[in-house]
């Protein structure tokens, strides 16, 4: 069976990129309908393989949160706290602004 994508013309690349709001050099245009039909036989290939058996899955591989026991635990104190900060205004960590016209 013939594929599809093979018929596309240089107008319907045209037509998607302007769907797609793409500005695109009327010089590139083949080029895109060459990659264009390339990666519309691909899915087709893929569309092709038989997966009525399988399972839907969210993650190819299995996968396990490695989470702690969410236990209390003894706290930094405010002084230790500081004393690990890169810059203190008094007892408060200084940043720098994220509002307004001047960085400090």
């Amino acid at each position: 069976m013939p594929n599809p994508a093979e018929s596309l013309t240089v107008n319907d690349v045209r037509h998607v990129a302007r769907l797609a709001r793409l500005a695109m050099v009327e010089d590139r245009l083949p080029a895109m309908r060459d990659s264009l039909v390339a990666i519309l036989g691909h899915i087709a290939q893929l569309q092709a393989v038989d997966t009525k058996d399988l399972e839907p899955m969210a993650q190819p591989l299995p996968m396990r949160n490695r989470l702690r026991a969410d236990e209390p635990c003894a706290t930094l104190s405010m002084m230790e706290v500081l004393a690990n900060a890169p810059k203190t205004e008094g007892a408060f960590i200084a940043v720098p602004k994220v509002l307004g016209g001047d960085s400090a």
